[in-house]
């Protein structure tokens, strides 16, 4: 991938009209110029996730749902059915109401899919806590959103959950449970937690199910003339520039019609098992995976809490999966392993590889050692629910490694300069999207919404092309954010956290290539005077205050940073000094 050396601060955000030739509805661009709108042979569904669920029961019923390995639950879409009832009454018994905001902090577990739909089932709007977050983040993104409730796992590889809230609420320790009154989390009154004995008030996951008797029953029915596809019913924090995470708030629309036109250009039907070994607190999992495969009535399989080579291969085989979705990393560890192991893939056939661009070698790995000979390449973001750009499973290999498809229906496209004039084809500009699948908004920001979104377009901060036949390629970024694995990391935020080190002055945070992750996060720091600094230091200082994925992995201790005349960070000469560095290490 290709880095602008220009600052891109100066956007200008004004709004050029499309070419006023008539759009083609085919992919491809109009009048020489780069903007394209996707097909509409496909009707966008007025749907809610709840119908979406209903109407899968009433054609699927007794076929499987969902299998989560790891744990051993297998369950047809007619028990999923109920035991989601059951969990959305003991919700109503806990006085939520639509509207109001439940948080989830897990992994990959049962109790996530049922809480997804649970919540959706009433209205309520499911607050996505990355598993990773730490104290500081947690209690950011309660607060932003106003969490009246949070489900959370009691502990995943290093983190301790039940820990850390208690850190945040210790009023638990004193009160009933669902009637927390904590001083730094003000709005959440329920705790509840999955598996374990959650300890003095809090719920455990399955007391809540069972609090819903037959009055919770009735309200169901009558929540259902209540609920609109345009209520917002997810918010997925996504970080800033600013610093801080924004909650960018998804509809039922959002996201129900992105699920059904991702999984339709896979031909994903109700013969089909997918495996999800991506997670399910992003977009990936949750829109494209669960409600992508509830859309098709086939089969969700999870292979574990997380995502481990060897036990996705597994399930790919022992559940006869016929599809997988995945980051380029995690295709290459599965390919990996399978030198050391031989299993019967002959099931599979398609999928989707998203999060980074897939490599030539990749593509054709897979295809010959996974049967995967329809796998399909994936663009979009977070703010657009999330898929904008996806290939066809006969697009030529060389199209699917690189680009990142077509344009996907009822959506608009253009790319645009600095001043927002459409560029001509084959030119680079910044990405904005239009349609149904933009997002109502960041939650409690108005001003980052007017920023992002302009007349209907979402400015995508990522820098791309189109060719003749409408094909796009993702050359670059206008913001400095790093994709690290799949994860997208926004410098300013690390920058502002390092800056709380008594012993640092100045902080540059910026990405830099990598062979396994696409690209690590790498930090230059000047040290205060009369300090000492090191490397090490820093990472110590960022473990469990930020994501691990966040510490950066490279840390250099210099005396002056690369400005422009005006006094700006050169952030391009610091990357090409410490990329020329590591390599003459590496001699």
């Amino acid at each position: 991938m290709s880095i602008l050396n220009e600052s891109p601060s100066n956007r200008v955000r004004t709004t050029s009209p499309p070419p006023e030739a008539a759009p083609s509805t085919s992919g491809a661009p109009v009048d020489g110029r780069s903007y394209v709108i996707g097909e509409t042979s496909a009707d966008l569904k007025c749907f809610t996730i709840p119908q979406l669920f209903r109407r899968a029961v009433s054609r699927h019923g007794p076929r499987d749902a969902l299998v989560f390995r790891e744990t051993g639950e297998r369950k047809s879409y007619y028990e999923l059915d109920r035991e989601i009832d059951a969990l959305a009454s003991g919700l109503l018994a806990l006085g939520l109401e639509k509207g109001d905001r439940v948080g989830i902090w897990s992994p990959n577990r049962y109790e996530w899919v049922l809480t997804q739909f649970a919540t959706a089932r009433i209205g309520a709007i499911l607050v996505n806590v990355n598993p990773a977050y730490r104290t500081g983040e947690l209690e950011y993104a309660l607060n932003k959103v106003g969490c009246k409730a949070l489900v959370l796992t009691p502990s995943f590889k290093s983190s301790d959950y039940l820990l850390m809230i208690r850190e945040l609420a210790p009023e638990l320790e004193s009160c009933e449970p669902g009637r927390l009154n904590a001083a730094r989390l003000p709005t959440l009154e329920s705790v509840i937690v999955t598996g374990a004995e959650p300890g003095p008030g809090a719920f455990t996951f399955d007391a809540v199910r069972d609090l819903g008797d037959s009055a919770q029953q009735l309200r169901l029915q009558a929540i259902d003339g209540s609920l609109s596809p345009d209520d917002a019913i997810n918010v997925q924090f996504t970080s800033g520039t600013t610093g801080a995470p924004k909650g960018a708030t998804l509809t039922h629309h959002n996201v129900v019609n992105n699920a059904r036109f991702v999984t339709d250009r896979i031909r994903l039907t109700d013969a089909d098992r997918l495996c999800i070994p991506v997670p399910l607190y992003h977009c990936f999992g949750m829109a494209m995976g669960v409600l992508g495969a509830v859309s098709k009535g086939a089969a969700m399989i999870f292979p574990g809490e997380a995502f481990e080579p060897r036990a996705t291969l597994q399930a790919l085989s022992g559940e006869r999966c016929s599809a997988v979705y995945g980051v380029p990393t995690m295709f290459v560890a599965m390919l990996q392993e399978l030198e050391s192991e031989t299993l019967d893939l002959g099931s599979l056939r398609t999928g989707i590889m998203a999060g980074a661009p897939c490599p030539m070698e990749v593509m054709e790995q897979i295809t010959t050692r996974m049967n995967l000979r329809e796998v399909t390449i994936c663009y979009g973001m977070t703010e657009t629910s999330p898929v904008s750009f996806q290939s066809l499973v006969d697009d030529p290999m060389d199209k699917r490694c690189a680009t990142v498809g077509r344009v996907h229906p009822h959506l608009e496209v253009k790319i645009v300069d600095p001043e927002g004039n459409v560029v001509p084809v084959g030119e680079r500009g910044e990405l904005c999207t239009r349609g149904y699948a933009v997002m109502k908004g960041y939650w409690n920001d108005k001003e980052q919404t007017r920023e992002s979104i302009v007349d209907g377009w979402m400015h995508t901060g990522d820098l791309a092309t189109l060719d003749d036949e409408g094909f796009c390629s993702i050359v670059g970024r206008v913001k400095d954010m790093i994709i690290r694995g799949g994860e997208n990391i926004y410098p300013r935020e690390i920058e502002e956290f390092l800056f709380r080190h008594p012993d640092v002055s100045v902080a540059q945070v910026f990405g830099i290539p990598d062979e396994r992750y696409g690209e690590e996060v790498c930090a230059w720091i000047i040290p205060k005077p009369g300090a000492s600094l090191t490397g090490d230091a820093v990472r110590e200082f960022c473990r469990e205050q930020i994501a691990h994925y966040k510490i950066p992995r490279h840390v250099r201790i210099v005396e002056e940073i690369p400005m422009t005349i005006s006094g700006k960070p050169q952030k391009f000469v610091m990357r090409d000094r410490m990329v020329e560095m590591l390599s003459s290490q590496s001699k």
